[in-house]
């Protein structure tokens, strides 16, 4: 069961990179034309949401990618300690790809003329809301059982496999130790 996790969620990990990406260019498009007051050009457009918004889909989109390079190495491994640093990089990207959402459905709400790059970047960024979560589910399906991948409770994790009472390193007599070649 763990495989068809793990192959359910590297596909996924490759959609939510490929739609980041996206969503990097389209927002650094937008906002570099905010900032330089072209807002009039036919196809940006905006309303008093979208700076906000063009701000959070960026910084979405930088821990997004970021995020999942964490993740392919956990794919890659598929052990408890890279489930770590993929889980709370993972959560993190989602926690700002929500805000990035929030803000877009304000945008929406908002109304005005909004131009076809905008639309096209709400639209990724509702997408990637849900898909990152599906991969985040994917990812921690591990929490509630150990058939469905690494998880947290598994009774070895962080021994590293060691016998025996690590705080005394004697000859097991009570001696001294004695050195070792090298």
């Amino acid at each position: 069961m763990a495989i068809v996790v793990r192959n359910i969620a590297a596909p996924l990990l490759f959609l939510n990179l490929v739609m980041y990406f996206i969503v990097l260019g389209f927002a650094s498009w937008c906002l570099n034309r905010y900032i330089n007051g072209q807002t009039n050009h036919p196809s940006f457009g905006g309303n008093g949401a979208t700076p906000f918004f063009l701000t959070f889909s960026i910084m979405a989109a930088v821990v997004g990618i970021v995020s999942k390079f964490a993740g392919s190495n956990h794919l890659r491994a598929w052990r408890n300690d890279s489930l770590a640093a993929a889980g709370s990089s993972a959560i993190t990207a989602w926690a700002l790809t929500v805000l990035a959402f929030g803000l877009a459905c304000k945008e929406i709400n908002t109304g005005g003329y909004r131009g076809w790059r905008l639309k096209i970047l709400e639209a990724f960024i509702i997408i990637l809301t849900v898909t990152q979560l599906l991969y985040l589910s994917m990812i921690h399906a591990g929490v509630f059982s150990s058939r469905y991948g690494p998880g947290y409770r598994d009774a070895d994790y962080g021994l590293g496999g060691a016998t025996g009472d690590p705080m005394h390193k004697g000859t097991g007599h009570g001696g001294a130790v004695t050195a070792s070649r090298v």
